[in-house]
Parts: C-alpha cells; structure tokens; sequence
C-alpha cells in the first residue's frame, strides 16, 4: 500500500473518506458530562461549563459550539487540551498545498458551517495524514476509536477548525476569485456590467453624438431648444415621481417582532467591506457587538483587500470574538466593493444574509426584525431594506442636504416602491437577503459601481419581491465636497451602468418587470441623471442669453422659451425636491429648515458636477471604485436607538 492509499484507508477506518462521511466521536456530539475533565483542565468550573450547556440547548446547538461561541476559552486552547485528553498530535499549522482536495470540496467546507470536520493532507514526509477539525465532537466515541485502532490514530491529527479553514481558503484563492468575477457573467452576459454598452447601444450613442455636432452647427438655437425640451422631460418626470409619492405617502409603520425562540433562529451571516478603513475598526465592532441574535448562529465576515495592510493590522490589533472571521480578498479583477463581496459569499454559511458598511450603526433588533419578516413571508421576498438615518446631518450644510435626501429616499421614496410591489433599488447597505434568491440571481455585479441598484432590478427581472423594514441603521455622512463629489460621481455612474445593462433589451425588460416599474426604472435610473446634467445646463444657457443681451444683442423668441422652460424646470424641481424632504422629517428634524432651502441651489449644482464626472468616467474608466474616507465617531460609542428611528 503506497502512502496516499494508506492514508485513506486511514481516513475510511476513522468513518471519513473525505467525501463528506462523519467520522466517529464527530455525528453525535458530547454533553456537558464529557467535556467536565476538559473543561477542568482549563479552569472553567462545573457550573459555568453547565449554564453553557443551558444556553446550547436553549439556542438548539450542540455544546462545543456554544462554549466557543461564549469566548469563555480559546479555539486554540481548547483544542489543545482536547488532543491531550484524546492522546492524538496536535497541529498548528497547516500546509495550504499539502491538502488532497479537489476544488469543489474546498468550496463546500468554506461554505459549511463549522468548516471541514475532516481533510486529507501529505505532510514533508510524504505520509498522508488525516486532519479533524470536529465542530460535534463525540469525545467517548472518538477515545473508544482510539483504543480500537491505535495504528490508525498515530495517522490521525487534530487541528483548529480555523487553522483548517484558513489553509483551505488559501487553497481555494483561484476558485474564489473566479466565482468573484465571472459567475454573473457566465450565467447572465446580457445583465453583467462587464462591458458598458453593447453593440446597437453603442452605435445609437455614437450617431446621436454625430447628429448633435451637424445640428449644432447648422441650427444651434433650434437644437438648444430641442435638447432643453428633452432635458426637461427628464427633469419633469423626477418632479412627478416626487409629487405622486407625496401625495400617495402613508403612515409609517411600526417594528413589528413577534416573541421567537432562539433554537428556531437561523445561522444568519453578516458581511462588511473594509477598505482603508483602519481608523473606524474600534468603532465598528462595538456597533456590531451590539447586535441581537445567538452568537452561535452569528457569524460576521469582515471582508479586506489583501493589500490593505493597514486595516488588516488594525484588526489583528483587537481580540475579535470568535464569530467574527477576516477575509482577505487578492488583487486582481475589477477593484470594487460588489466583488469582495463576492468573494465572500461563498465562505459564509447563513440562511439570511445581511450587508453592511463599515461606519454603520445597526438597530440591535434589527436581525430578529428582519428574520421575522422573512419566516412570514413567501420565497419570492428576496431582500428587505433597513432605513439608513444621518447622525451628524448638523455637522456641515453638505451633511445637512445629505441628511434631508436620505429622509426623503428612505422614509418615503422606497416605502412607496415596496407597497405596490415596484422595483426598488437597493440602498447599498443595510440590505437582508434570503440567500437561496440572493444565488439564484446571480449575486452582486462585480463590474457595476452601485452593485445595490443593479440588484434591485435584477430581483424584479427574475420575478422576486423587495421590501422595507423599521429598525433604521446609523451613518455619518460626507461633511465636505471633497468627499461628497467623488461618492456621488459613482452612484450617478452605477446608475447610468444598471440602466444600460437593463436597456440593453427593453422588451424583455419591461415584460419581465411590467410597465410600472419599467417607467420608475426610467426615472430613477436615467431620468436622475440626465436631471443633473439638465441643472447646470439650464443655469448656463440663462447666464448665456443674460450675457448676450448685456452687450447688446438681439432678444428673439427662442430665447424666452429657453429662459421660460428653464425656469420652470428649476422651481418645480426644487418644490418637489424640498416638499418631499420636508414631510418626511420629524419634528426635531425640521427647525432649521429654511437653511436647507436656501443651499439647495449649490447643492444641485454640486449634483450636476458629479453627473458631469460620471460621463467622463464612463468614457475613462467605467469601472473605478472612488473610495469614501470615513473618520471615527469622537463622541460615545453609538448610542442605541428607538425602535424605528
């Protein structure tokens, strides 16, 4: 028998051929009874290791998992000491390309909750040596295969399933990085914003490009009118939207939860993007170490650049608790948020999938809340969007104005959207994913800048349902234009990205969605940004006209339609704009207010700035992640909030 045959006969004795079998001592796992000279042996006393088991079996987990998920011991102490116990060799370290392991069983174990139980692996021998890493460990069963077999147990080694873990991912880094980047595009070419615009989209821009220049130069006033027209319909549609929304706002509902019991709970993950984020860590992990749910159904993945060495050493500065994993995501391929993020997916194992941003606040509820609203729901309700409130709207007028459109966006604009089943363009964070819909639609566009907006068309396309629920995440917003600018040139650039890659067969798309969401995707896709564009314009062509007719030229009937069009365009566009902000603010929220009416007009003209970068960019470089900076919060940790608020 050479090594490797013997090696998996060792692994075929210990129950395991590495094909997904339960080894002995692992299937059924220990009661308190059995870790007690374990435990002992770690100064964890009788009662402590008894409540834990109270808590496992009130959680519906097995013991080892609770005790670890407590942070009481250490994964690597009490693995030590269980090799002691056992009498088996304990490993440190393992060997990323010493593993026997295909492909796709490195995937399944990432994806498994607790990891691999059992691997194979040729140590500097050449001996092949079985790993477990058990996550139920049986410890009678386990000494009794001991006893039975103790040739086959000099064979067999234990390791910490993280040890194991990280040995496998470093393994699968290949794998990984092509799900990453390639799944949505192998499934779905036709909805991946790989390339910009496809072949009919870019001759139809390209001829009205041409046709613009000849008109312009042969009739430039009649063709100023004929694009302030079009720009207005634009504009005029984003003034309606607002108005209809509005008028058809209701009530604002309640947190609904239910009392749950926590053995009914899921394994729901959390999944942050960190890059150059090394100044806000401490504050992030005190926002989400106040998060509701059994830590031993938690598991948070804090997913950084691999080249990110300043956030990665800040982290490896704290203690995290043993819930929490760091992520490392190799360079390569488009350098965007959506792409870590999928990356990550496949090493998570939870029913329910929440994202977050790393200056983010969550409700602590908001977990139950959202699982709740799922286990009430069909499988058709893909996600639900938490609301995102501004802490520090007092802080710059650019913070205010912020403050005020995210009210608007998410107290009226997407409630709105959610009651009548229209498409709703996610928020980016603070979304909760029922992941089997999350999968069957392709998961995040790594190609596209606001992968949250491409995915929420994406749902509706593939007959899927988006909602809202109460419990508000907290968020600082830009305080300058300095990093203001640079976000809001990629959203305009995302959204502009979403709408060609769901314009690229209109047909199908209004079929699959409807008309009512097919004319809102209209609107808040393109509409928006060709009204930012229209805003400078509109400001431009009076100041062209003022200027014109100061140094005496002629004023001819054109140019009072343009100076009559463009001024209505722009006060209706700031009515709508502050009359919606204005009914979805509280009433603490609302002294001050007329400040914000009169920063409107530079906050426009900001916005039109940005739409005017997105065009270049798009030309340039359609897919650069402008990075926003965040600064740590000085005052307290994050207080908790009022239901809702």
């Amino acid at each position: 028998m050479d090594h490797l045959s013997e090696g998996q006969a060792v692994a075929s004795n210990s129950g395991e051929a590495t094909e997904g079998h339960e080894l002995p001592g692992i299937a059924v796992p220990s009661a308190v009874e059995d870790w007690l000279p374990i435990l002992k042996s770690l100064s964890v006393d009788e009662d402590e290791a008894y409540r834990i088991g109270a808590r496992a079996r009130m959680a519906g987990v097995c013991f080892q998992t609770e005790l670890l998920s407590s942070g009481l011991v250490s994964e690597r102490a009490l693995f030590l000491a269980l090799a002691q116990h056992l009498g088996l060799d304990f490993v440190q370290r393992v060997d990323p390309n010493a593993l026997v392991m295909r492909e796709k069983q490195g995937l399944a174990a990432l994806g498994q909750r607790g990891g691999a139980r059992v691997s194979l692996i040729v140590d500097e021998r050449g001996l092949s040596v079985v790993l477990i890493a058990p996550d139920k460990l049986n410890i009678p069963a386990l000494i009794s295969f001991v006893q039975r077999y103790p040739r086959a147990s000099t064979r067999v080694r234990l390791v910490q399933p993280t040890v194991l873990r990280d040995a496998i991912s470093a393994r699968s880094q290949k794998a990984l990085m092509r799900i990453a980047t390639e799944k949505l595009f192998s499934i779905a070419p036709e909805m991946s914003a790989r390339f910009v615009a496809n072949a009919w989209q870019g001759g139809v821009l390209g001829a009205t490009l041409v046709s613009l220049v000849f008109a312009a130069m042969f009739a430039p006033w009649l063709t100023l009118l004929v694009l302030h027209s079009l720009f207005s319909l634009a504009f005029f549609s984003c003034v309606l939207l607002r108005v209809i929304i509005r008028i058809g706002g209701g009530v604002r509902a309640e947190p609904s939860i239910a009392t749950v019991r926590p053995a009914e709970m899921p394994v729901y993950s959390v999944l942050i993007a960190l890059y150059k984020e090394a100044e806000i860590v401490p504050d992030l992990l005190i926002a989400l170490g106040k998060i509701v749910w059994p830590r031993a159904k938690l598991e948070i993945k804090l997913v950084c650049e691999q080249d990110d060495g300043e956030t990665l050493a800040a982290l490896r500065a704290q203690e995290l608790r043993p819930y929490i994993e760091v992520i490392e995501v190799p360079a390569g391929g488009p350098r965007t948020k959506p792409k870590a993020l999928s990356y990550a997916i496949p090493m998570s194992s939870g029913t329910f999938v929440a994202l977050y941003d790393a200056e983010d606040r969550p409700h602590p509820f908001q977990l139950v809340e959202a699982w709740h609203a799922f286990r009430n729901a069909d499988e058709q309700l893909a996600c639900l969007q938490a609301p995102l409130s501004i802490s520090n709207r007092r802080e710059s007028w650019v913070s205010s104005m912020f403050a005020l459109e995210y009210s608007a966006l998410f107290r009226a604009v997407l409630p709105w959207l959610a009651r009548r089943g229209y498409m709703m363009p996610l928020g980016g964070t603070s979304n909760h994913f029922r992941r089997t819909a999350l999968e069957a639609a392709g998961g995040w566009d790594p190609y596209n800048v606001t992968e949250d907006a491409d995915l929420g068309a994406r749902f509706c396309r593939f007959g899927y349902r988006t909602d809202v629920i109460c419990n508000a995440t907290q968020e600082d917003a830009p305080t300058d234009v300095r990093t203001w600018l640079p976000q809001r040139t990629r959203w305009f650039k995302g959204w502009v990205q979403t709408w060609l890659v769901h314009m690229r067969n209109p047909l199908a798309t209004l079929r699959e969605v409807g008309l009512p969401s097919f004319l809102i995707m209209q609107v808040l896709f393109a509409g928006m940004v060709l009204s930012a564009l229209a805003y400078s314009v509109f400001w431009a062509t009076a100041l062209g006209i003022g200027v014109f007719w100061f140094f005496g030229g002629e004023f001819r009937p054109v140019e009072g339609w343009l100076l009559i069009i463009d001024t209505v365009n722009v006060v209706l566009g700031h009515g709508a704009f502050l009359m919606l902000g204005w009914s979805t603010l509280q009433k603490t929220e609302r002294p001050g207010f007329w400040k914000r009416v009169l920063w409107t007009p530079a906050y426009w003209c900001l916005m039109s700035i940005a739409a005017w970068r997105c065009v270049w960019q798009l030309y340039w470089n359609p897919h650069h992640w402008e990075k926003t900076p965040h600064k740590r919060r000085h005052q307290s940790a994050a207080s908790l909030q009022k239901p809702g608020a």
